[in-house]
């Protein structure tokens, strides 16, 4: 797979992608998160691709705590390959020479798959609870 940064060309084959593998919400815009992201370090905004198709995606940052990960997501029909695996080693890679010390992710806690996947990465659920305040509404 080669991975490399969004391109505004991505964006309908991203969203579908979040889609099919269902990580979009009605009180999220995928559209409106893709613009906000690509005004916060865009470089760590990664697609992963195989043939020219675009089969993973990623969004990544680091404000100088810890690093975070949002929206990975594989093709359901490229999955058990790899690919995520491949593409979270690059983003530690990434996080890591920019001086990061931690990386951080949110998984919804009805999905299992994701949370194993994650466990076998070496990631361990931390002893904190998830707070959140929507400031701007996407509705």
């Amino acid at each position: 797979m080669h991975i490399r940064p969004f391109q505004l060309s991505d964006e309908a084959a991203v969203v579908d992608l979040w889609q099919r593998c269902d990580l979009t919400r009605p009180w999220n815009d995928p559209h409106k998160d893709i613009q906000r992201k690509l005004q916060v370090q865009p470089e760590l905004f990664l697609v992963g691709e195989i043939d020219g198709k675009l089969v993973a995606s990623a969004m990544a940052g680091y404000e100088g705590h810890r690093g975070w990960v949002n929206y990975l997501a594989v093709c359901p029909e490229q999955r058990q390959q790899g690919l995520a695996r491949q593409l979270m080693a690059y983003i530690e890679e990434q996080l890591l020479a920019l001086g990061c010390p931690k990386l951080s992710l949110q998984v919804r806690d009805t999905n299992a798959a994701a949370l194993a996947f994650y466990e076998r990465l070496g990631y361990k659920v931390d002893a904190s609870v998830s707070l959140g305040k929507r400031l701007i509404a996407d509705d």
